[in-house]
């Protein structure tokens, strides 16, 4: 981190991550997955729930990318352009996000939120170990949850959901489109910025392992304690468009690799 955020700070489970960001007195933050709300059905509240949990985590996207562009203001300016429009997209997927909230009778902070990604993804002290933390891995990710999730809500019988979910996930795969150019060009300038992408992603993997449920883990509302990141398979297709190239697509349905910024 930055010198003059060295002391903003916490340690959960062991591992040091960025202090929360601040947040309106009706929302409950917590440190703990156990203390979040997720159900694993498609109920009235399980939806409210699931959608007031991805309204937040635009929130905290949000303030990740517009942190980069105060912590990094000598960062090339067409770059910093890219962030700054995805401060414009990740603010108006939360407002959709929270306008349909209340359309579904929901509130803001009407369940605990946490800020993991940000936590993750704003510790590295450089640019380039944000963007493979953020747009690169958080993003990347959620580029194969969103397509699952349309596939879910659908099934459902929300249309509405499903459309908006299909709308935000095309903008999603620009923002993990320009990280992966910018990495590129960035190893290609400097070689030594792979060591900080290698360090983040050491540093991402450390996080995870200290998170990871244990067997038969549940969580406030009885629900079985599942990993933080949920999981749908691959989406190919979603991956090209954002720029992975095909050894790495076929690295990633075994394990995360980095072929794709190597140059």
């Amino acid at each position: 981190m930055n010198s003059s955020e060295a002391s903003a700070t916490k340690v959960v489970f062991g591992v040091t991550l960025r202090a929360d960001p601040a947040r309106e007195p009706c929302f409950e933050v917590v440190q703990d997955p156990a203390n979040l709300h997720d159900y694993h059905d498609m109920s009235e509240v399980s939806r409210r729930q699931r959608t007031h949990r991805h309204m937040h985590n635009e929130m905290q996207s949000i303030e990740i990318s517009a942190q980069c562009l105060a912590d990094f203001p000598d960062t090339p300016w067409d770059l910093r352009m890219e962030l700054a429009r995805q401060c414009w997209d990740e603010s108006r997927h939360g407002r959709l996000l929270f306008r349909r909230l209340q359309e579904m009778g929901g509130r803001k902070g009407e369940f605990p939120v946490m800020n993991y990604e940000w936590s993750i993804s704003s510790m590295p002290d450089n640019l380039a170990g944000r963007l493979v933390l953020h747009n690169r891995s958080f993003e990347g990710g959620e580029m194969d949850l969103l397509k699952g999730f349309v596939a879910q809500w659908r099934e459902a019988g929300d249309e509405r959901s499903a459309e908006l979910l299909d709308g935000i996930l095309a903008d999603e795969v620009h923002h993990v489109r320009f990280a992966n150019r910018w990495l590129k060009r960035m190893v290609k300038d400097d070689p030594k910025v792979m060591l900080q992408m290698v360090t983040a992603l050491n540093y991402f993997k450390q996080v995870t392992d200290a998170y990871t449920p244990k067997d038969g883990d549940v969580n406030v509302v009885g629900g079985e304690r599942t990993e933080l990141t949920d999981t749908f398979p691959l989406d190919v297709e979603e991956r090209r468009l954002a720029e992975f190239t095909e050894d790495e697509i076929a690295a990633l349905l075994r394990k995360d690799g980095l072929n794709a910024v190597v140059p």
